[in-house]
């Protein structure tokens, strides 16, 4: 019991406030251990400290890389600490203001969700956190927003006593108006502000969106990790409108597919650096090892004296080639340019 004491003061001692820095960017450690000397992590000083709204969690069942007969089927997989995934609403269909309650940590995902409280019924829910939202703003969706609901609802439309002053012909001319003018009109009103979610065909273009979907009023998709976002090339009232990835590859998306204004927070994470095997094993993560360290019947690399990979091309252990190698049997036709390659 002694010896498990002091390793767990030693872990403490590591985290106090004098052996670590955080500038606002990354946070690092004093070498005290060789692990701890490149270690590097996006700073986390901003988000809640405690746990996840419980309701809005569910446990997570692991399988260590398992299927249902209790083969392999994934390797590096297994152990870690113990989660819960958090629902995150990908869908945006709830109306109204919300108002950000605070930014949490997601251990599920590299970017930060942030937990929203509806100012009208309030209810909770997360969000995928975009860049600069800060705790206290207010955000909305107008996925679920109808033409005439929105056209009474926002200023400058008629009010319930100047109705009367109506002509008959102006009435009837309002009925025949096409589906453009209403877009026209509606998107006139729209708020295009950070973390606002709604359809492409509402948004300006050039305009840096992320959690893009892919289906007419279905869920986000696209753009969801740490830093990405898309920006808006072309779009129209009907039809399919046109989005840049950060690969460079060019796609069409139906105009009525939603999206959220805004880059997805953390940006730094792609500098981070876990400076030791250990954290790897606490995500879960196994070791992997090098086909060239294996036997002949373990892997294609396998076998010879020293490094040889026996004079073949990089594969993978079922003889699938890894570098270079076909994938696609087909192209995507929603794709208009794909990817840069090298």
């Amino acid at each position: 019991m002694a010896g498990k004491s002091a390793s767990i003061v030693a872990k403490q001692l590591v985290h106090t406030p004098r052996n670590t820095k955080d500038d606002g960017q990354f946070k690092t450690w004093k070498p005290l251990a060789p692990t701890l000397r490149q270690r590097r992590m996006a700073s986390r000083k901003d988000l809640h400290k405690g746990g996840p709204v419980r309701e809005l969690t569910v446990a997570k069942r692991r399988t260590g890389g398992r299927n249902n007969t209790g083969r392999i089927t994934c390797r590096h997989r297994g152990g870690g600490m113990k989660r819960r995934i958090r629902l995150v609403d990908f869908r945006r269909t709830e109306p109204g203001p919300q108002q950000v309650v605070r930014l949490e940590y997601d251990p599920g995902r590299t970017a930060h969700i942030a937990l929203l409280k509806h100012m009208e019924t309030g209810k909770l829910s997360y969000i995928l956190a975009p860049s600069k939202l800060k705790p206290g703003a207010v955000v909305q969706s107008y996925m679920r927003v109808t033409f005439d609901e929105k056209t009474k609802a926002a200023p400058g439309g008629v009010a319930p006593e100047e109705e009367t002053h109506v002509t008959e012909a102006e009435a009837i001319a309002s009925l025949f108006r096409s589906k453009a003018e209403l877009d026209a009109e509606l998107t006139s009103k729209v708020v295009v502000e950070t973390g606002n979610c709604m359809p492409l065909k509402m948004i300006p273009i050039g305009t840096k969106i992320h959690n893009i979907g892919l289906h007419p009023f279905g869920r986000g998709q696209l753009v969801r990790s740490a830093g990405a976002s898309a920006q808006l090339l072309y779009t129209a009232s009907t039809g399919l409108a046109q989005i840049k990835l950060m690969s460079g590859e060019v796609r069409r998306i139906p105009v009525d597919a939603c999206a959220t204004i805004g880059q997805v927070s953390n940006p730094h994470h792609k500098h981070e650096s876990l400076g030791s095997a250990g954290s790897r094993r606490r995500r879960g993560w196994r070791p992997t090892v090098r086909g060239t360290a294996m036997n002949t019947h373990d892997h294609p690399h396998g076998g010879g004296r020293g490094k040889s990979k026996g004079n073949k091309h990089p594969r993978s252990p079922w003889g699938k080639l890894a570098k270079g190698g076909k994938t696609r049997p087909k192209t995507n036709p929603l794709v208009v340019r794909g990817r840069p390659r090298r």
